[in-house]
């Protein structure tokens, strides 16, 4: 079983180039937690103090329509992904959205503050920083632009390409949600290309 050092070491190392000693830095300030189903990593009007790895489960950001109570994905986090609400977590002010756990997850986070500090760090730490910031601004990006620019089946197929078995492990009216789209449609892009991948 891997432990909490061993997956540091293997995420922090591909996504930030960190070194051992970068890592064994760090250590003390990560914190391993297991959050049930429908539980919450962050809730709207709360601030996002912590910065998570997700080591197991699937999680959803979502913010609820003020107006017709609906419920709104906007993005899926799944195993080896980083979770945050970025803009609430680097100007420390209330979060615009929920983080909900979609199955029993488990995670091992950081807070602002000591992240914080280790920037301050003679270390990787700095670069980690500026990597964080551009993998969720691309993030952002992105999905404004899948709306502008692709069909709902392109996606779809970029979900699945970023959380691969995800409609085997979350309900279809969640991907729906995701996608901008209804439950027919999606249940119409799943017949469609199951016919072009017999």
């Amino acid at each position: 079983m891997l432990t909490k050092q061993d997956i540091l070491n293997d995420v922090l190392g591909k996504f930030a180039d960190l070194s051992a000693n970068d890592i064994n830095i760090s250590l003390p300030y990560w914190r391993s937690r297991k959050i049930e189903k429908s539980d919450f990593f962050n809730m709207q009007n709360f601030v996002c103090t912590d910065l998570a790895l997700i080591t197991k489960g699937i999680f959803r950001i979502y913010y609820v329509h003020p107006e017709t109570q609906e419920e709104k994905n906007i993005y899926f986090f799944s195993e080896r992904q980083f979770l945050v609400s970025f803009r609430s977590f680097i100007n420390q002010y209330p979060c615009a959205y929920f983080i909900q756990a979609m199955d029993d997850a488990e995670i091992i986070s950081i807070s602002y503050h000591d992240l914080q500090y280790l920037y301050t760090t003679p270390t990787g730490w700095q670069r980690f920083g500026r990597l964080i910031a551009e993998l969720f601004f691309n993030l952002s990006q992105a999905r404004a632009e899948a709306f502008q620019f692709n069909t709902a089946e392109e996606r779809y197929l970029q979900m699945l390409a970023q959380h691969p078995n995800i409609i085997n492990r979350i309900p279809a009216y969640h991907i729906s949600s995701y996608l901008g789209i209804k439950n027919p449609s999606l249940t119409r892009i799943k017949k469609r290309l199951a016919r072009q991948n017999p």
